[in-house]
């Protein structure tokens, strides 16, 4: 079980990197972390600089297929530099359009925004992105972890770092089903 975990160079929550990271790992899986860049991330603890992890496969050169479901961890910087790279965009697009699951976390679903790919799903977010949500058509709900499978791919979105053993708890089951 491959799992994808897309990132920004920098500006990734950490603990919304490596709690995820550490329940598929422990689940038997295979977390692959995938960039926008070649290199290193940089992740953080809110505002301050945390520890450096390494790109193991540069999103422009992966393909969804490959992997069994999609993590997209949060951090206000991070999900920002995503939906403006075309290449990280298309490769969540490409999860839905294959029926992949995805999971998003805290400001993650500015990325699912970009993507065009919250239209008619309910989800939970950061509480500044419930707008976002509701402009791009999806429902926003203040719960947290929400399983949503109204389209061909199941999503799964939380709130925030608090949240991380429900959310993991909950994305895990439908990426097992990928298996």
């Amino acid at each position: 079980m491959r799992i994808a975990f897309l990132m920004a160079p920098e500006g990734v929550e950490q603990i919304e990197l490596t709690d995820p990271w550490h329940a598929v790992h422990d689940a038997g899986g295979e977390p692959v972390l995938l960039s926008t860049r070649p290199g290193r991330i940089q992740a953080y603890d809110h505002l301050d600089k945390a520890d450096v992890f390494p790109v193991q496969e540069v999103v422009g050169d992966a393909s969804a297929d490959s992997f069994a479901g999609l993590v997209l961890p949060g951090g206000v910087a991070n999900p920002d530099a995503l939906r403006m790279d075309e290449q990280a965009v298309s490769f969540v697009r490409e999860f839905f359009e294959q029926g992949r699951p995805v999971a998003a976390i805290c400001h993650a679903p500015w990325t699912l925004i970009e993507a065009d790919v919250v239209r008619g799903r309910t989800l939970t977010s950061w509480p500044s992105l419930r707008t976002d949500i509701r402009n791009a058509g999806g429902t926003w709900v203040d719960e947290q972890v929400v399983v949503c499978e109204a389209g061909p791919a199941t999503l799964v979105t939380s709130r925030k770092p608090d949240d991380l053993k429900a959310f993991s708890e909950a994305f895990l089951p439908e990426f097992l089903k990928r298996r």
